[in-house]
């Protein structure tokens, strides 16, 4: 069988060129690292009700103010924080998610005093290995599994927000527990065979 036309992407990510890096370079990629993890939880929660591409291109943003995603900085955010977090264009200014933000962190940072990891908390919902799809149209891509719904329950019992089953299907594409690349698509099983310490760059 003749490989996809590296030319032939999801449509998804249509011509934008910091969309189309993305879906090269980065969705679907197994990762496996807590702080890159903790990023696209965040992120993840906070498109709720928005494209991912207004998210995308506020990430550095994100990055800035929530200082590397470092968790425990994050969770000893104040009231003056919020402020600071509410006035800054460079994220999406929603009191909810940016407060959902800050209790992650904490809840992130007990996970770990327990001895877990986010990682395994969320690898075990695909058996610790990605799954890779078959999936030829973008109608046939699912927006919620029964995976993402135990997922969901699990986080929120750890104290997680921001966590429902759409939200954690995304973030099981993103972060490559599974590759929905269309199979059409020059980066189908492609992505999956990454190194899992894949950190993109930026």
């Amino acid at each position: 069988m003749a490989s996809p036309d590296p030319t032939t992407r999801c449509p998804w990510c249509g011509t934008d060129p910091l969309y189309v890096a993305y879906h090269d370079e980065e969705w679907g990629v197994p990762l496996r690292d807590e702080r890159r993890l903790f990023e696209l939880l965040i992120l993840e929660g906070a498109q709720a009700g928005l494209s991912w591409l207004t998210i995308l291109r506020k990430r550095e943003g994100y990055r800035r103010v929530f200082e590397g995603f470092d968790p425990e900085r994050m969770a000893a955010y104040g009231a003056a924080d919020m402020d600071r977090l509410l006035a800054d264009p460079g994220i999406v200014r929603n009191r909810a998610k940016v407060a959902a933000a800050v209790d992650n962190a904490r809840a992130l940072l007990a996970l770990w005093d327990s001895g877990g990891t986010l990682a395994d908390t969320l690898w075990r919902h695909v058996d610790g290995e990605p799954r890779r799809n078959a999936f030829a149209t973008m109608d046939q891509v699912p927006a919620a599994t029964p995976e993402s719904e135990a997922m969901s329950r699990a986080l929120k019992r750890l104290g997680f927000r921001f966590v429902g089953p759409t939200v954690c299907y995304a973030l099981m594409q993103s972060a490559g527990l599974v590759d929905d690349h269309l199979t059409s698509c020059f980066r189908h099983g492609a992505a999956a065979a990454q190194a899992t310490d894949h950190t993109p760059s930026g």
